[in-house]
């Protein structure tokens, strides 16, 4: 491990970075991170020495191993991407946001939220997609999970918001609420999802502010799509604000995506790093507690895993 990290990206991968802007752009990413872990991995050497140890915002070591696990497929035309499929076990996800301790300013750079393909998010979502993005295994992991944390069905007064939505919430089965809302790229999708009773479509990418009153919902989900937000700091300022005191905010991600779409630092990372990623979403957004991680994963090594990033909005300013 030491050897890798002494080396430069350029130098791991097996061929030219140079052939694309865009992964040229991921590498720069990387190597940022890298040194970030090397200044931190002292750090934490110095700590254990005096008997404590301490976690660091750090994040690049599922990087480490991003050529080799990369992995593609093409389905009609889309490609889709394990962005690292290294078998960590549970422990290292739900590990990943104890007792951090944040650098004083949001860590990433612009070119970190990059992505393959910039044309605009639009002609991309312009067909509808009725399928899944997860296997059922997971599906069925994310809505037990739902069932453990949502509150019950029919409680009076109660919102609860999707953003990213579709044609499917994966919500418990008979959920109901006086006010379901969805957000969404694709109307047609939108249409279709039984559960919501409202949807608004907006491309949180062209505009990241949500057309909701202060304190709006007690929940907001998102299902494996936080890797594709460009400016996720402004949408988790969004959330906080629409979130009633005391509210929800579920992400919920796996290790699948549409490559050509997802972030660089998404897609040049691993697992535990996705997790670091998201709480440093909450944690910079400002007026959440402090973001925890859950691995959900049904079957570890047997089906997709399944991780949930969640923090609830400050009772207090």
């Amino acid at each position: 491990m030491a050897n890798l990290i002494g080396l430069s990206l350029q130098q791991r991968l097996p061929f030219s970075a140079n052939v694309c802007p865009a992964i040229s752009s991921s590498i720069r990413a990387v190597d940022s991170v890298r040194k970030l872990y090397k200044v931190a991995a002292a750090a934490v050497k110095n700590y254990s020495t005096r008997g404590r140890a301490s976690r660091r915002a750090v994040l690049g070591v599922g990087a480490l191993f991003w050529a080799q696990d990369m992995s593609m497929s093409t389905a009609n035309g889309a490609k889709s991407f394990i962005a690292s499929a290294r078998p960590k076990g549970s422990s290292s996800v739900e590990q990943a946001l104890k007792n951090v301790e944040w650098p004083e300013q949001f860590p990433f750079k612009d070119e970190d939220f990059q992505r393959f393909d910039e044309s605009a998010d639009s002609l991309f979502y312009e067909s509808p997609r009725f399928v899944t993005h997860i296997d059922d295994p997971a599906i069925a992991a994310l809505t037990k999970y739902y069932s453990e944390v949502f509150p019950p069905s029919n409680t009076p007064g109660v919102s609860i918001l999707d953003i990213c939505s579709s044609w499917v919430c994966h919500f418990p089965k008979g959920y109901k609420q006086d006010r379901i809302v969805g957000l969404g790229m694709n109307e047609e999708e939108l249409k279709r999802n039984p559960v919501l009773t409202e949807y608004v479509v907006q491309d949180l990418n062209l505009n990241p502010k949500l057309p909701f009153v202060d304190d709006s919902f007690e929940v907001i989900t998102n299902v494996v799509s936080v890797d594709y937000l460009t400016k996720p700091l402004d949408v988790f300022k969004e959330m906080q604000r629409v979130l009633k005191p005391g509210g929800l905010a579920i992400m919920s991600f796996s290790n699948r995506c549409f490559w050509t779409k997802a972030i660089s630092i998404w897609t040049s990372t691993g697992d535990a790093d996705h997790a670091m990623i998201v709480g440093s979403y909450f944690h910079y957004a400002g007026g959440f507690e402090p973001p925890h991680a859950v691995d959900i994963s049904p079957n570890p090594g047997r089906s997709d895993p399944m991780y949930i990033v969640q923090s609830r909005k400050a009772l207090t300013a």
